[in-house]
């Protein structure tokens, strides 16, 4: 008998689409729909946020994120390697804490508004972009810049109505043609930096640098999104954590070249003031009116790529939430011929912050609860280790350096931001809500 048909310990859960035919994704194409994700939502969002915290020192604030982004992949390669499943995270906590217990609702819930948060914050990025790019680089309208928001979220949504396979030759297109021009934008800008605006002595003290790193990690939330594709793989045990690792180190990289280029281009305080569209204002100085424009396309390109990955999960994780009793049914189901509840929701979820709400103020909220939710898996994971073959001082290490970033977060940050604090709260009393409501009715629902 194989390693994965051995029964496992603690309930069973079935994975969700096994009568639909199989759609198989290449290693390649899997690693594409994380850097997708990633990209998008991190070096074309964040920097001038960033910088506000960490100053020149972006950089290191994306290498600790990128090693700790590392450490947590490391789990879940593990844990979707053993595990297998349209349910993604929501299998591995299943098979920690058990399907049926409110831990597992109540994180399931938490992922899914946050989801609905980045795809809604890349989607806004998405017509700031848009929006600038019809006015020249002057004022945006914000009237435009929330159509083309709700536009591409709109298109996405039918993309992924598609299917996985659309999916994933969009994803392949839009990350090539991303991270071409990226290599070509950090290669221009590092040959004419200026040394004197990344030098160490104008760095902040080195916790602001690592409270930042809840916001930098955002950059690198899409990487949880390959294990969704888990289902689609031919091969998982051997191809997940290699989609995995090939996703974050391409991400990585790209993210340490281009701040490294930014903020060796740009002071500290143009990085700020063009907020969104700081990549595009750098590389002016260097390729001109030309170099303008050829970012802000390429943000469009990576701003949709990152809308396209986020909204992927929410079929799989509907339906195998719903199949195991943790979700109402309807989240399972279909919304016309191929179309799930789970990925409308999301979608409308997400055009409705993007239309209603300032979603710069609570970019960290996303970052927040995902490291919660990432350091109770890879913490639940060591009790399943050997299951999994992974290794202890390695799942230590990113339950430990995920615990040091939340909490230099809130007592650096967060206790000076009341707004973006009770938003935090209110998703999770939220999410624990529903998950208790829904599971008082259960007895009643399913007694004969």
């Amino acid at each position: 008998m194989s390693e994965l048909e051995r029964d496992e310990p603690g309930p069973p859960i079935r994975t969700a689409g096994t009568a639909e035919p199989p759609v198989r994704l290449s290693t390649r194409q899997a690693a594409f729909i994380g850097v997708g994700s990633m990209v998008g939502a991190g070096i074309f969002s964040l920097l001038g946020a960033a910088g506000e915290v960490a100053g020149a020192a972006v950089w290191i604030s994306f290498l600790i994120a990128g090693a700790i982004a590392g450490l947590q992949g490391y789990s879940f390669a593990k844990l979707g390697a053993r595990y297998p499943s349209a349910g993604g995270l929501m299998e591995y906590l299943g098979r920690i804490f058990g399907a049926d217990g409110h831990l597992t609702g109540i994180l399931a819930w938490l992922l899914y508004a946050a989801n609905a948060v980045v795809t809604a914050m890349v989607a806004v990025s998405f017509g700031s972009y848009a929006s600038s790019m019809l006015t020249d680089g002057d004022d945006i309208n914000e009237v435009t810049l929330k159509l083309f928001a709700v536009g591409v979220v709109a298109a996405m949504t039918i993309l992924n109505v598609v299917g996985s396979q659309a999916v994933a030759r969009a994803q392949t297109i839009v990350v090539v043609v991303v991270i071409g021009i990226l290599l070509v934008f950090a290669v221009t800008t590092l040959v004419t930096i200026d040394p004197s605006l990344l030098a160490p002595s104008g760095y902040p003290p080195f916790k602001d640098i690592v409270s930042s790193v809840a916001l930098t990690f955002f950059a690198f939330l899409g990487f949880g999104v390959i294990t969704f594709t888990a289902k689609d793989l031919s091969e998982p045990k051997r191809q997940l954590p290699r989609a995995m690792y090939l996703a974050l180190g391409i991400a990585t990289t790209i993210y340490l070249l281009v701040s490294l280029g930014v903020f060796g281009t740009l002071t500290v305080d143009n990085v700020i003031a063009s907020g969104g569209t700081a990549l595009a204002v750098a590389a002016e100085p260097v390729l001109g009116q030309a170099g303008y424009w050829l970012m802000s396309i390429t943000a469009l390109f990576a701003t949709a790529g990152a809308t396209n990955a986020g909204l992927y999960p929410a079929t799989g994780l509907g339906r195998h939430m719903a199949d195991g009793g943790q979700w109402p049914p309807i989240m399972g189901r279909t919304a016309g011929p191929k179309a799930s509840w789970a990925l409308v929701i999301t979608a409308l979820a997400a055009a409705l912050l993007a239309l209603f709400f300032d979603l710069t103020a609570i970019a960290s909220i996303g970052s927040a609860v995902a490291l919660t939710v990432f350091a109770i898996v890879s913490g639940g994971h060591l009790r399943i280790r050997r299951e999994t073959g992974a290794k202890a001082v390695m799942l230590i290490l990113a339950v430990s350096s995920t615990v040091i970033v939340l909490a230099t977060f809130v007592f650096t940050t967060l206790i000076h931001e009341p707004a973006t604090a009770v938003a935090l709260v209110a998703i999770v009393v939220v999410s624990a809500a529903i998950d208790i409501l829904w599971k008082r009715r259960l007895p009643v629902a399913t007694a004969p």
